[in-house]
């Protein structure tokens, strides 16, 4: 089978205000990276509504809706965030990033592609049932596991958030449900400031694994291979879905992780064996951060050349 990228030129259209690090930039810098690569090119569809329900109220839903706005920015401050907006050509873009993910889902799992990368923007891990925060709107890839099994009828589904934040958003929609394995491995101290090992969520079905600032890339494998993947072996999942965060680069502005362009190659490399040896190598990427834009490009390029290999 073969790999699929899942990208728009709506995601260019959420245009943030200037000086923000989540910025048009990121995803043009990406779609060039990838330009030259041999995949299957699909253009993501606006989520419905019953998608984005799977994890999110109506009420949120409209709320985001209602807040477009017909110019300059709108922010979407619900308690103390500050940093996630929209702008009047937003809305296309995080209707397209929910539904990507969940197109994504649906390919995979028909087997229409072996695995797949969503490359759009807005991110979603942080994103809570109510709570837009960290430029997070819709929880995207916890959207997709959702539909994973409500819609397609898995029994056990895994997220993998190798993003230096802690996905709190995606924390907080899944693990009441038993049948999600979320495993999160974040820098701490860093923003938001959740992700202690000890918090295992109601189910035991939540691996949170701290990273000290300036761990390097040879100790988050080291840790990937003594905890995650013995946990995905216990939870035996029948989908991985990776939360694809390039901010533990070493040159990112907002962290200390020393992680290179080949941890992720290896990172990657890692999980779609497990996929392999789990769940018929069925794996679904969703972009989420990465704020040097040079090397949010080389990580992404690495990271996807890596879903290639497997796919082959």
């Amino acid at each position: 089978m073969a790999t699929a990228l899942l990208t728009h030129a709506d995601g260019l259209l959420h245009v943030t205000p200037p000086g923000m690090p989540e910025q048009v930039a990121r995803l043009d810098y990406i779609q060039r990276a990838l330009a030259d690569l041999d995949l299957i090119r699909v253009d993501p569809p606006l989520a419905d509504d019953a998608s984005i329900a799977l994890c999110h109220p109506q009420d949120y839903i409209d709320f985001v809706r209602s807040k477009v706005p017909t110019d300059g920015f709108a922010g979407l401050d619900r308690e103390t965030d500050a940093e996630t907006f929209l702008s009047p050509t937003s809305y296309n873009a995080v209707w397209r990033a929910a539904g990507g993910a969940v197109k994504a889902v649906d390919m995979v799992l028909d087997e229409e592609v072996q695995n797949a990368f969503v490359a759009m923007r807005p991110p979603g891990h942080h994103a809570e049932q109510s709570l837009p925060m960290g430029f997070c709107i819709f929880g995207n890839v916890a959207i997709a596991a959702k539909h994973a099994l409500e819609v397609h009828g898995l029994e056990r589904v895994a997220i993998v958030d190798f993003d230096v934040h802690h996905g709190n958003g995606t924390q907080a929609l899944l693990q009441d449900d038993p049948r999600a394995l979320v495993v999160t491995s974040q820098q701490m101290p860093l923003w938001p400031g959740t992700g202690e090992a000890s918090d295992r969520g109601p189910h035991g079905t939540v691996l949170n694994i701290p990273l000290a600032p300036h761990t390097d890339g040879n100790h988050a494998i080291a840790q990937y291979e003594r905890q995650v993947i013995p946990a995905l072996i216990n939870h035996q999942p029948e989908l991985i879905l990776i939360s694809a965060g390039f901010d533990a680069h070493q040159d990112d502005p907002l962290a200390q992780l020393n992680w290179t362009a080949d941890t992720y190659t290896r990172l990657t490399d890692m999980l779609t064996q497990a996929a392999q040896t789990l769940c018929k190598g069925r794996v679904v990427s969703v972009l989420e951060g990465g704020y040097d834009l040079d090397a949010l490009a080389a990580c992404a390029r690495a990271h996807v050349q890596s879903l290639m290999k497997a796919s082959q």
